[in-house]
């Protein structure tokens, strides 16, 4: 009976326009969302190019007019921006320090849109702690992004309740589902075999659609296999393993295709959209990031203050710093020790600035691993935490990389502070020991094995919940009236 049973619904679907047109839908949706998101990674790839190819371009300049200094030539540039300057070299010809997207960037936008993937450190630091804020762009936060992710966690879970709303309440209504009764098969069984085989058939439909969306970005699949790929097909196919073993229970309740329909929907609601939101808000309630307007305001504030303390700055600098207090010139390169004292006021700002920078972090981090710890209590979340490691866009990738950052800032000031001080001229050969940017990927996170493994417990719970609800009523003409 289990063969004849699965041949029949084979054959029903098989013959079934609506499931051509659900199959289609999908792939012509995953197409369009992997075109989507391979535009916007072609978009970060050409900025950080034609930020490249600009420092190539200062580098070039600087090295010809370094030449033409060296050969005692006239150069057409004001006295003050000579590249044979420390500081000059240091503010106006930095190194690119840059994000390049991840091989699956294109599967989920995640923060990408959000923060910048390329910053040129220079010796100024007020401006290197402005440049990790948050972008405004309210239109982009209104709408988001139409990428894989987006029909992953949003549009596939109604495409799964159109395909399983009525798959027992339809028989009832037709008037089939007394006649099942009298044939040697449990109802739950029969109920779970066509929940099977629109499963594998939904499972098969959605493989295709990724691949095939993946394959026309660019992304090779077949040359060998990709991890990657292979961590996004898991998660998909245990997210829809979630919402066929919620409605496997809906339908087990007995009521009519209407109330199916509309119990799924509001469990979509539920989990995608309220849940998330709900753990956001909270977040932003219990651990409040301080105002980007106050931090502006006080560095500014103190800067003022700095400058009218130069020389009582420059004594505690050179108090803390006895390396360098032999070093101090005041010559004509540092435009009368300019730089100097520059250097010992943002030293100072800097330790100022230091506890509002660290709570301002700090609030961050809070708020991320709350809905970090909390990400259990809704599918939606999970998956979306898995998608954004595999793209690389997750809010761990971007923290680190402002830590890689910050760090090689450090090694920029560090290399031209004791030149600054010691009044010296830059050379091609100091040139070649310039510090340069390396990009390091953040090591693998364990949270894929963890997502994973959550999604296809809450789906194989709910089958059980099904076969529980099922025993429990006993008598299967409960669920024939």
């Amino acid at each position: 009976m289990f063969r004849y049973n699965l041949k029949y619904e084979w054959i029903s679907l098989v013959r079934s326009r609506w499931v051509q047109g659900l199959g289609l839908l999908l792939l012509a949706l995953c197409l369009f969302a992997a075109h989507n998101g391979r535009q916007k990674v072609d978009k970060r790839q050409e900025d950080i190019a034609g930020a490249k190819a600009v420092v190539e371009t200062g580098d070039s300049n600087m090295r010809l007019l370094l030449d033409s200094l060296e050969a005692g030539l006239p150069v057409a540039v004001p006295t003050w921006q000579y590249p044979d300057l420390p500081a000059v070299v240091g503010n106006y010809y930095p190194r690119l320090a840059a994000m390049p997207p991840a091989p699956l960037a294109l599967v989920a936008t995640g923060q990408s849109d959000l923060f910048t993937h390329y910053v040129e450190p220079t010796l100024r630091e007020e401006a290197m702690l402005l440049n990790f804020t948050e972008l405004s762009s309210p239109v982009q936060l209104l709408f988001g992004s139409f990428d894989l992710s987006f029909v992953l966690i949003y549009l596939l879970p109604l495409i799964v309740i159109a395909f399983t709303f009525d798959l027992l309440s339809a028989e009832r209504e037709q008037g089939s589902l007394r006649l099942l009764a009298t044939q040697p098969l449990r109802l739950v069984g029969w109920l779970l075999q066509k929940s099977a085989l629109r499963f594998a058939l939904l499972t098969v439909l959605l493989g295709v659609s990724l691949h095939l969306s993946l394959w026309s970005s660019g992304i090779s699949l077949f040359g060998h296999w990709n991890e990657g790929v292979s961590q996004l097909l898991a998660l998909s196919f245990a997210y829809l393993l979630f919402w066929f073993g919620l409605a496997f229970v809906v339908n087990l309740l007995g009521r009519s295709s209407a109330y199916n329909a509309i119990s799924l929907l509001g469990g979509w609601v539920a989990l995608v959209l309220l849940v998330p939101a709900v753990l956001n808000q909270t977040a932003n309630t219990l651990y409040p990031v301080p105002s980007r307007a106050r931090l502006v305001n006080d560095l500014r504030v103190m800067k003022a203050e700095a400058d009218r303390e130069q020389d009582a700055i420059m004594e505690e600098y050179l108090r803390d710093h006895p390396e360098l207090a032999g070093m101090v010139t005041g010559g004509s390169a540092n435009t009368d020790g300019y730089w100097q004292r520059y250097f010992a006021a943002q030293d100072i700002i800097k330790k100022r600035m230091q506890p509002l920078i660290e709570e301002y972090d700090g609030q961050l981090d809070r708020q991320q691993q709350w809905v970090q710890q909390l990400r259990v209590l809704s599918p939606a979340l999970l998956l979306q935490d898995g998608l954004q490691e595999i793209a690389g866009t997750a809010s761990r990738h971007y923290r680190d990389y402002r830590r890689q950052v910050v760090d090689f800032a450090g090694q920029w000031r560090e290399f031209f502070l004791p030149l600054i001080f010691q009044d010296e001229k830059i050379t091609p050969t100091v040139l070649m020991q310039l510090p340069e940017f390396r990009y390091r990927e953040p090591e693998a996170g364990q949270h894929f094995g963890i997502n994973l493994l959550l999604l296809m417990l809450y789906g194989s719970l709910l089958f059980g919940l099904g076969f529980g609800l099922y025993n429990r009523r006993r008598k299967e003409k409960l669920l024939l009236t």
